[in-house]
C-alpha cells in the first residue's frame, strides 16, 4: 500500500494447497471435525492452488513470509468474532 504501483498484484503465498488440505487446515484451526464426501461423478477441477509471486517480487521487491497456516489463525479468529458479534446484535434486536 505504501508503493506507487497502481495496478493489481497477486498477493499470496507460493505454498501449494489442495481444497481438501485447506478444509482440513481450517477445520483444525476451528477445532471442528468434518466428514468430507466427494462426488466423483462431478468434474474434479484443479488439484491445488498457490500464488505466483514473481510479479510481486519484481514490482515491490517483496513477498509474504508468513505461512498460510499461521496467517489463517488470526484471520479465522477475527471472522469468528465478527460472526459472534453479529449474532449477539441480532439476538438483542429480536429478543
Amino acid at each position: 500500500m505504501a508503493s506507487h504501483h497502481r495496478e493489481p498484484l497477486n498477493l499470496g503465498t507460493d505454498e501449494l494447497i489442495t481444497v481438501d488440505g485447506l478444509v482440513d487446515l481450517i477445520s483444525s484451526i476451528a477445532g471442528k471435525k468434518l466428514k468430507k464426501a466427494h462426488d466423483l461423478s462431478k468434474p474434479q477441477g484443479v488439484r491445488g492452488r498457490n500464488s505466483d509471486n514473481s510479479r510481486l517480487r519484481q514490482v515491490l521487491g517483496w513477498e509474504p513470509s508468513i505461512p498460510l497456516s499461521s496467517g489463517l489463525v488470526p484471520t479465522y479468529r477475527w471472522i469468528e468474532a465478527q460472526v459472534v458479534k453479529r449474532h449477539v446484535k441480532y439476538a438483542v434486536q429480536v429478543g
